[in-house]
């Protein structure tokens, strides 16, 4: 099979696929979801095919399977901890065994929220505070300033610990509540920013798609 005919190939499913989806915007049919199904499914195989070539074969190879006679009894040991842990998240789709499971699930939420939370201080607050107090330009310190104060408010804003009342409600010091509204009024123009940028990238995807479409189309009939 020829390039060429792949190129056919690939254009007119993309086309039937584009189709199917639009169909969308008459009612919820059938043909639409077939179309999100197959690109669901080719996302996720695409996924799950790079995730093990990129990741998964390369770290066993440089450890489990290494034939360096260096590799030491606790490389290897530290090479087989994505596959134990990988095993745990498996049973938790087992009813008896979901239990064992969490293990798995509590390593992964800890590590990623150690990570995050130390990536958080060292990669953006510690740098905001430090270029907001060696810069001498008004606009980069007031710049500075509001990164880091909404920085700051944010991380407030998604911590939970306060005690509580004999209510049961949240009983919050009147500074903790303030620096909690001024970090939800940050995240809720960050997501504003982002939802905008979202659907600007969505208009420009969807002209892209249209005019491969049509010039695809054209082709075809000039042919």
């Amino acid at each position: 099979m020829t390039v060429e005919n792949l190129d056919l190939i690939a254009g007119w499913a993309g086309l039937v696929l584009t189709l199917m989806v639009f169909s969308y915007l008459l009612a919820d049919n059938f043909l639409y979801r077939i179309a999100v199904h197959v690109l669901i499914g080719t996302a996720g195989a695409y996924i799950a095919i790079a995730a093990v070539e990129e990741v998964l074969l390369p770290w066993l190879r440089a450890t489990v399977f290494s034939d360096d006679a260096e590799t030491s009894a606790s490389i290897r040991a530290l090479g087989m901890l994505p596959i134990f842990l990988g095993v745990l998240l498996l049973l938790k789709a087992s009813p008896r065994f979901a239990r064992m499971g969490n293990l798995g699930t509590v390593f992964m939420i800890g590590i990623g929220t150690g990570v995050a939370l130390v990536g958080a201080v060292i990669g953006t607050v510690l740098p905001l505070a430090r270029d907001a107090s060696n810069s001498f330009d008004h606009e980069s310190v007031l710049n500075g300033a509001v990164l880091l104060v909404g920085t700051l408010c944010t991380l407030v804003y998604f911590q939970y610990l306060s005690r509580r009342r004999s209510d049961g409600e949240p009983a919050n010091r009147v500074h903790i509540r303030t620096l909690r509204f001024v970090g939800q009024g940050f995240v809720t123009l960050t997501l504003g920013a982002l939802y905008a940028s979202a659907i600007l990238t969505s208009l420009s995807i969807f002209s892209s798609v249209i005019q491969d479409q049509l010039r695809f189309i054209l082709d075809q009939l000039g042919g």
